[in-house]
């Protein structure tokens, strides 16, 4: 309804062009009998209007005007209005008609058409008077009248669920009609014009939304992969069937009555309450639960297995299981059957049951069953020197993993290759008594009689490091070290120089032609015995904190590079993962390994003047490139030069002092002031010559040097 404010605005426009009208009578008086007959029209309102209410046109002789057209509520419609209320020469009336739609309008007149410069806009109070029926299915019509429901677009049932003006069944001013889309849910609709902030109206009305009814189901009790038959009302909604486990089957094969409904029990199915999936994603609940069959009647053969061996179970449903469990560790399922499983034992089995876990989820144990154990029939010789070899004989020794000698401090670990006999090395700090053998599961054997252990006449080492670099001091702990009489290096180089040597210290020199990378060292005694043992000798320098590494590849690792990638090949491997270069690489920048922020680069008590920068590499081609070393920051950018570093055979540590970072790419005279004060950018590049290169590199650190 039009408002007294819009009523007066509106006759207020009326009154302000009748007077500006009254301008046009002042013409020359030749023209006065033209312009007298003249039908003019200066103003019309109001807009926006009702329809149903009175359009008023102001101008002058109006009243030869013959007919008003209005544009239809389609844009190739019109509606014309010849019944016209002249109130005077300057004004006429006509009432809106209920079919016309907003537009131009135009005026019929002898002088020809005359056509309004704006056009006609409606006040249209969209309104729902009734749904009907309000309690349909899917695919039933729904009939929803009202006013103004040709400027709906769009019907929405509840999620949005929508129904395009293209997909109506019918449409008009008072009455559309929709089809209820499957996916349709219970609540009230809602009626959009569809504009970019539309205007939603909502039913006074809920529609309900039939759906499916459950039911029972049967056979209750049920072997997944068998089906089940459904019963109810209105199953042709089902989409799907939901079982315990949310296991959502969606092939079903449904009756012609829509009553019943043929699915397919999934494997993984859990027992649960059924559900029904509708199309409109609504669950229906059934009132039971399900219940999956069992393998059940089960037997276990052998009853005494062996790790590592085949056990086989029997019984009915085996078809069903998943996998199967000793404890908690899964056996390998080599052939299943309805009847059958053959399973191979874990190494580890101890459990005195199998546990059958099937794809439902449900378990089921087996009879108990037991493990084979190793015999120790003999131990020779019964009596031996500490340090000799020990032959062990029995049955089923393969399962032995671990040997316990009286006194011994560490455990000798074994893996033997026969199930009758193995060898096994006395440890030098055995004493007499019983020999204690763990197997693979955890089973501990005891020898059946005592071993005699006699004191060992050759030198025993309990302390020795795992690394040492050539002229570097090797000092060796342990017992009897006095009984030897030289150390032999890897590839028979010979020690010549030595320190202490007691019968708990031996501090030997490691010869500058000592053979690189993981070696067998002997220690040779006065009486010609043996004693071996591995140690790296390595070219590099021992790091002194490791805190201070800020590149080892292990965790703490390059952001980005262009060249090289990380490795960890045991054969060139110095301390886990490496980076390695092996590229022909272009000339220009060049780079390899970055970080920023200050992030893993420990800088605390690192002074400019004593410390350097140090990084542990093995170049394995030709000498290499030129590169530089950046440190950047807030106090500038600053490049350490490093000449091309050459083959030696093997890893070795290039040493770079911070003095020798400077500004200019490394080439100025201003150097590195803080080293605190690097929080941007940190790595390594070429110094911008072309070569191919070939190497590793590792242990990138912070180390002081004076």
């Amino acid at each position: 309804m039009q408002t007294h404010k819009n009523k007066w605005y509106s006759w207020l426009i009326i009154f302000t062009l009748i007077v500006s009208g009254g301008i046009y009578t002042g013409c020359d008086n030749d023209n006065d009998e033209k312009l007298d007959s003249l039908i003019v029209l200066k103003a019309f309102g109001p807009s926006p209007a009702l329809r149903g209410s009175e359009l008023r046109f102001i101008g002058s002789n109006l009243d030869k005007v013959t007919a008003v057209v209005f544009q239809g509520l389609t844009p190739e419609t019109t509606v014309e209005v010849s019944e016209i209320e002249v109130v005077n020469e300057r004004e006429i009336q006509v009432t809106i008609p209920q079919n016309a739609g907003p537009g131009k309008v135009t005026l019929k007149t002898p002088q020809g058409d005359i056509q309004t410069l704006t056009s006609l806009t409606f006040s249209e109070p969209i309104s729902i008077s009734s749904v009907t029926p309000t309690t349909l299915r899917a695919g039933q019509i729904l009939t929803v009248k009202g006013d103004y429901l040709n400027l709906i677009k769009k019907v929405i049932f509840v999620d949005n669920v929508e129904v395009e003006a293209k997909d109506f069944i019918s449409q008009s001013r008072d009455q559309l009609q929709v089809r209820v889309p499957d996916e349709a849910q219970t609540g009230k609709i809602i009626l959009s014009n569809g504009e970019e902030i539309p205007i939603e109206i909502y039913s006074n009305e809920v529609i309900d939304i039939i759906l499916p009814t459950f039911a029972g189901f049967s056979p209750v009790t049920v072997k997944p992969g068998n089906s089940i038959n459904i019963t109810g009302t209105n199953l042709d909604l089902v989409a799907g069937v939901k079982f315990g486990g949310d296991k959502i089957v969606n092939e079903v094969i449904l009756n012609a009555d829509s009553t019943q409904i043929t699915v397919n029990v999934p494997l993984e199915a859990q027992d649960d309450t059924l559900k029904l999936i509708t199309k409109s994603g609504v669950e229906v609940k059934g009132n039971k639960k399900l219940i999956t069959v069992m393998p059940s009647n089960l037997a276990v053969s052998p009853t005494i297995v062996k790790n590592g061996n085949t056990l086989t179970i029997k019984g009915e449903d085996l078809n069903l299981v998943a996998s199967i469990k000793f404890g908690d560790i899964e056996g390998q399922i080599t052939a299943k059957s309805e009847t059958e499983i053959l399973v191979t034992v874990p190494e580890t089995a101890n459990s005195k049951v199998a546990t059958l876990v099937t794809f439902s989820t449900k378990t089921i144990d087996t009879p108990e069953f037991s493990y084979v154990k190793p015999e120790i029939t003999a131990l020779s010789p019964s009596t031996l020197m500490a340090g000799s070899e020990l032959t062990v004989t029995g049955s089923d020794l393969d399962l032995i993993r671990k040997v316990i000698f009286p006194s011994a401090a560490k455990t000798v670990n074994v893996t033997p290759s026969s199930s009758i006999s193995f060898i096994v090395n006395v440890p030098t700090d055995a004493t007499s008594g019983i020999v204690k053998f763990v197997t693979v599961n955890g089973t501990e054997i005891l020898s059946p009689s005592e071993l005699t252990v006699t004191e060992a006449d050759i030198p025993v080492i309990t302390s020795i490091p795992a690394s040492a670099k050539p002229g570097q001091l090797l000092v060796i702990q342990g017992t009897k070290l006095n009984l030897v009489e030289s150390v032999i290096f890897q590839d028979n180089v010979k020690a010549t120089q030595f320190e202490t040597r007691s019968a708990t210290l031996l501090e030997v020199y490691v010869p500058e032609n000592a053979a690189k990378g993981a070696v067998t060292l002997k220690l040779v005694t006065f009486a010609g015995k043996e004693v071996s043992v591995a140690i790296t000798i390595s070219g590099t320098d021992p790091i002194t904190d490791p805190s201070y590494v800020f590149f080892d590849f292990d965790g703490k690792d390059s952001w980005w590079g262009s060249y090289g990638s990380v490795e960890n090949d045991p054969a060139l491997s110095l301390s886990g993962n490496y980076f390695r270069i092996n590229k022909d690489l272009p000339s220009g920048w060049v780079d390899f390994f970055w970080r920023n922020g200050q992030y893993d680069l420990k800088v605390a008590g690192v002074t400019v003047d004593e410390w350097a920068v140090k990084m542990d590499v093995n170049v394995l081609g030709g000498t290499t490139v030129p590169f530089k070393f950046r440190l950047n920051g807030t106090d500038g950018d600053f490049w350490a030069i490093i000449p091309g570093m050459e083959n030696r055979g093997g890893w070795y540590t290039v040493t770079i002092p911070l003095t020798d970072f400077k500004d200019d790419n490394g080439y100025g005279t201003n150097i590195l002031p803080n080293v605190q004060n690097i929080t941007k950018d940190f790595g390594l590049a070429t110094a911008g010559e072309a070569g191919y290169v070939n190497m590793c590199i590792d242990n990138v650190r912070f180390e002081k040097i004076k």
